[in-house]
């Protein structure tokens, strides 16, 4: 139950104060940027687990003095003092911690949160990615506020290298159907305004459930049944106690069951904003690519 308490507070943080995010220039817009409030940050406030695993990747990881509890990669991330959670941010810790730069998610952290950071005149600066590329933009922009340009550019080239390279080996693929399963109990998948949609555009695929009214709307299994997809995607979180196992297997007039063509992916990588997410992307466009061959396969006998 606690598991799925963080998912669903989680994903509300991200829904419900998306206005707000829009409100405010983002880290990874398009326009001119503000003028940033240091070049060279050595304290370190960085409110999200992404933008822990971005500033590690680019050789500042060291000057993190206080994170969030979920800030678990690299392994030397979990030595870094907390300051929060799901639940919030405890402001006078991040005050006792002196910092220098306090990197927001904007449309993570709780709004009341980031309010009162901004009405104390802390010096911060905000993440937004909102699509995979802006983890490029990420790594550039937290480049410049380390000082840290010329190992940044070098991420942020390789990354984008790579996502291009998967786009063109995935994305014009035949267009095969899927349902992905956020969370079991109760039943959530995503719609085409999420980070997950655009991963599974990436591949190739379509979203069954693209149209929904809601981000990360709750189901029902006979809406799943009606939307006939080809394949089941089950995302594996890393959790104290693991979701409850849907028995597919009553339900076998949906294709994917009928077929057996489940597929699980590492929802640590999948679902954070952070280069690593490329491992995870690749890793579902090769399982959804062989799932293709065999649907093909089993149509033309």
């Amino acid at each position: 139950m606690r598991n799925l308490t963080i998912v669903i507070t989680f994903l509300l943080f991200v829904c419900c104060q998306q206005v707000l995010a829009e409100s405010t220039t983002p880290a990874t817009s398009t326009k001119k940027q503000p003028q940033l409030p240091t070049n060279n940050a050595q304290r370190i406030v960085a409110l999200a687990p992404h933008i822990v695993e971005s500033l590690f990747d680019i050789g500042a990881g060291e000057r993190i003095v206080g994170t969030v509890d979920y800030a678990d990669y690299p392994e030397k991330a979990l030595s870094i003092p907390r300051i929060g959670g799901y639940y919030g941010i405890q402001i006078e810790k991040v005050l006792a911690l002196k910092p220098d730069l306090i990197i927001v998610w904007q449309s993570g952290n709780k709004a009341v949160d980031i309010e009162r950071l901004k009405s104390l005149n802390m010096p911060l600066v905000f993440s937004n990615p909102k699509s995979i590329q802006d983890v490029a933009h990420e790594l550039r922009l937290f480049g410049r506020l380390t000082n840290q340009q010329h190992n940044a550019e070098i991420k942020a080239v390789a990354f984008e290298q790579s996502l291009q390279r998967i786009k063109q080996q995935y994305s014009n693929q035949r267009p095969i159907s899927v349902f992905y399963q956020l969370w079991s109990e109760p039943l959530m998948t995503v719609n085409k305004s999420t980070w997950i949609h655009q991963l599974i555009k990436t591949c190739g695929a379509r979203n069954v459930f693209a149209d929904s009214a809601t981000d990360y709307p709750q189901l029902s299994i006979e809406n799943v049944l009606l939307k006939q997809p080809q394949v089941i995607i089950t995302a594996d979180e890393k959790a104290d106690k693991p979701q409850p196992v849907i028995n597919w297997q009553k339900w076998s007039m949906i294709p994917a069951v009928k077929h057996n063509q489940f597929l699980a992916v590492n929802a640590d990588l999948m679902h954070r904003f952070s280069a690593r997410m490329l491992i995870g992307l690749e890793d579902m466009c090769e399982k959804i690519a062989r799932t293709r061959q065999a649907i093909s396969s089993k149509d033309r006998l």
